[in-house]
């Protein structure tokens, strides 16, 4: 149903290279690119992710109570990509691990402050 989710950025090219190693965990690359907005998408998945520099020259903010859950499809998965978040430079928001009824996630905000979470549902 979603297409795609898109997240502010203050420095794109930085985000960029933070979303090319996050993402990169989760078989996600590089798909569209514009001047002002890059989205990923992975093969067997139809949703995008991109990162944009806002189209009204305002500075980009993170929403409160807004947050980008990624599937992912395993346990190690998510483990690969919240070390990877953090290792690029992420706030840690949760770390992995079971959080009741067969879900299993993890949290952390990107470089702009967006929150966001990586899970599997068993």
């Amino acid at each position: 149903m979603i297409g795609y989710t898109t997240l502010g950025t203050n420095d794109f090219e930085r985000a960029k290279t933070f979303y090319d190693a996050v993402l990169g965990e989760l078989g996600a690359r590089r798909s569209l690119s514009y001047a002002r907005m890059q989205l990923w998408r992975s093969a067997d998945r139809l949703g995008m992710l991109a990162v944009c520099v806002p189209f009204d020259g305002r500075p980009a903010t993170c929403g409160n109570g807004t947050m980008v859950a990624l599937a992912a499809p395993s346990h190690a998965v998510i483990d690969k990509v919240y070390a990877r978040a953090m290792a690029s430079g992420a706030a840690d928001e949760g770390a992995p691990g079971d959080r009741g009824d067969g879900f299993y996630g993890a949290y952390f905000r990107d470089l702009d402050g967006n929150k966001l979470c990586v899970f599997k549902l068993a």
